[in-house]
């Protein structure tokens, strides 16, 4: 008696496959429907497209005081938005300075203050548009100076810029941070929220002191809630090319953090020290002048390394 046997199943190598990603707890379809078929290379480009989309930010950070942190913030903005690059720069720092060089605070109705104490109110309600194109602002105010002792105890307290940045940022190509001279709540938020830290150090001789508790900061973040937080770059800052001092620290900066220094220095200028109090960048303050053409070179170096 000869028994039929069943043909053996062919193993067919999958082709497609029923995706659904999940990107920034949204459903993203990959085409119109939510469970639509697509092909692995399909998906890649998805993904490609999607996170080209995203902006880089950039928190501005260093507790020490007066090493041109704010004036870094304010022309780099600018810079990146002159060269057509979709710009927001959102300022932290309860001494205001950068939002009181594009807005007039005094008239402000709520502030990145609000945003982060208050769950109620969002980004898109404080944004203001600058006389720069391309340029917005999320200006701060002195309030932000009890923000550290208002999220006290609070579990989200170093997520709350994150999340409110989270409906905003596809608007933007760029965002820039100006953080306060600590490592406070405030500092640690902006780092939760970024991409990349840039790290302004000024040419003195004291340079180096307190970079170690940034540094430490950095890897804490990194290491738990932003493990894809990156160090975009040290900025030297306040140059006086004219000294012998000048030039020692910025070889001991360049030996401390190797391939992490910007090539582009920041001269100390006059010019850029007036800017601020005329309510202008340096770039419609003095547009010729040294300082103008160092952010202008720092913004094309950044979106190199970004």
């Amino acid at each position: 008696m000869v028994v039929d046997r069943p043909p053996p199943k062919k193993s067919v190598a999958p082709s497609k496959i029923q995706i659904t990603m999940r990107v920034d707890c949204r459903t993203l379809p990959a085409r119109r429907g939510d469970h639509d078929s697509i092909g692995p290379r399909t998906l890649s480009v998805i993904l490609i497209r999607f996170l080209s989309e995203l902006p880089v930010i950039i928190t501005i950070a260093n507790q020490k005081g007066g090493v041109g942190k704010t004036t870094t913030a304010i022309n780099l903005a600018s810079a990146l938005a002159r060269k057509g690059k979709r710009t927001l720069l959102v300022d932290i720092d309860p001494q205001a300075n950068s939002s009181i060089v594009f807005c007039d605070i005094h008239q402000l109705l709520y502030s990145t203050y609000d945003v982060l104490a208050d769950s109620q109110i969002k980004m898109k309600d404080i944004l203001q548009h600058t006389a720069v194109r391309h340029l917005d602002l999320a200006p701060a105010r002195i309030s932000l100076a009890k923000l550290e002792s208002q999220l006290v105890g609070e579990l989200d307290a170093p997520f709350r810029l994150k999340d409110a940045l989270a409906p905003v940022r596809t608007d933007y190509d760029v965002i820039v941070i100006d953080t306060p001279p600590a490592l406070g709540i405030a500092t640690v938020n902006a780092m939760v929220a970024s991409t990349h830290l840039l790290v302004p150090i000024q040419a003195s001789y004291f340079a180096l002191e307190g970079t170690d508790d940034l540094l430490e900061t950095f890897e804490k973040v990194k290491a738990r809630a932003n493990p894809d937080l990156k160090i975009l770059g040290v900025l030297i800052t306040l140059v006086d090319k004219r000294t012998r001092l000048s030039k020692d620290i910025t070889s001991q900066i360049r030996k401390v953090f190797s391939g992490n220094v910007f090539k582009t220095m920041i001269s100390k200028s006059v010019r850029l020290e007036e800017s601020p109090a005329y309510r202008e960048s340096i770039f419609t303050f003095a547009p010729d002048s040294s300082g103008a053409a160092e952010y202008f070179k720092l913004s094309e170096e950044v979106l190199h390394r970004a």
